[in-house]
């Protein structure tokens, strides 16, 4: 076949599907809601081909920088189908900031990275809003990131998600702390808001298999409907937890992801150390009764797939647990002791 005659005008990158004013029309968007997240350290400017943080000005005299990147998995299917779109970002700025913080790191900074196969204005501010409000949140600030236009890449309205977070802490202050790690010591779990954003390709088979719609009435949470309960953000823990942290109190911290209590709880421990868990002791959102139910999964694998309710745990001397518990449940935390520690 002969090749087809370009316009008398040349081809441009719009007839590829790439909108150049459209990406011009974001940023100019989304500018605002970035200088919503400055903080000391960081002047927000949007613009330039990279962002800047000044650790002295945040108060950091030797600092150790911890680092973090993550995205928010299949929920952004959930996000894509309902269209609501301004949540998921507090997923993609939580998922990073309770990684570092676990490390024992003030999250400083975000860039996030959104890639889409046709950029709407409109949408793609509306899911920055959310990286800005998560980030309001964890007292980080947005200082930059990158939006991609890939038509033929992603189908439709489908995008992608993904942040990287920098945090930082004082040398010799870092999570977890094995040295001082000993046998008795407590388990304090800070519950879950829900899901968060793990399992969320087992919870959409398992509304497919229940034979409900996003917009249907959602069996756990009376008044919402399924869509809106199950796009629930992730909780992010950095204000309740850095002063404890900063204060010696926590001895290690677990960011209760994939795999669950169980397969994330002994990332923070040391080898001679393993650790017990009520999981009587906690209360369990009806969310994951009404999955467990409706999919008929297994005890087991519910523990290996879900959060079950808990999203971070602390390990504490058991001096310091009813201290801990309650600054926790005074920052607006729910936060119990629910296991402790014990010798292999």
């Amino acid at each position: 076949m002969a090749p087809r005659t370009p316009p008398e005008q040349g081809l441009t990158y719009a007839d590829a599907g790439v909108d150049i004013d459209a990406g011009d029309a974001l940023v100019e968007a989304i500018k605002p809601l970035a200088r919503s997240t400055a903080r000391p350290g960081a002047d927000v400017a949007l613009g330039g081909f990279g962002g800047a943080f000044d650790l002295k000005a945040a108060g950091f005299k030797d600092p150790v920088l911890v680092s973090g990147t993550d995205g928010v998995g299949t929920k952004l299917k959930l996000a894509i189908d309902t269209g609501r779109l301004d949540t998921v970002g507090i997923d993609l700025v939580a998922m990073c900031v309770n990684d570092v913080l676990a490390q024992g790191a003030e999250p400083l900074f975000l860039l996030d990275y959104f890639a889409t196969g046709r950029l709407d204005p409109v949408r793609g501010a509306a899911i920055v809003s959310g990286v800005a409000e998560g980030c309001r949140r964890a007292g980080c600030a947005l200082i930059g990131g990158e939006t991609a236009e890939m038509p033929g890449l992603y189908a439709g309205d489908d995008f992608d998600l993904a942040g990287f977070v920098v945090g930082a802490a004082e040398r010799g202050a870092l999570l977890p702390r094995h040295e001082d790690m000993r046998s008795g010591d407590v388990l304090i779990g800070l519950a879950s808001s829900g899901p968060h954003s793990n399992g969320y390709s087992l919870i959409r088979k398992i509304a497919a298999h229940a034979n409900l719609g996003w917009t249907d009435p959602a069996p756990f949470a009376p008044g919402r409907n399924l869509g809106e309960a199950l796009l629930e953000p992730t909780r992010i823990y950095v204000k309740a937890l850095l002063p404890l942290i900063r204060s010696g109190q926590i001895k290690g911290l677990a960011h209760i992801t994939g795999g669950g209590i169980t397969e994330n709880t002994p990332r923070m421990l040391p080898d001679r150390l393993e650790f017990e868990v009520d999981y009587a002791s906690f209360a369990r959102p009806p969310v994951f009764t009404w999955l467990q139910e409706a999919g008929g999964v297994a005890e087991a694998e519910m523990r290996r797939t879900f959060n079950c309710g808990v999203g971070m745990i602390a390990a504490v001397a058991p001096a310091d647990a009813e201290a801990v518990c309650a600054a926790l449940n005074a920052a607006g935390e729910d936060a119990r002791v629910i296991g402790a520690l014990k010798a292999v």
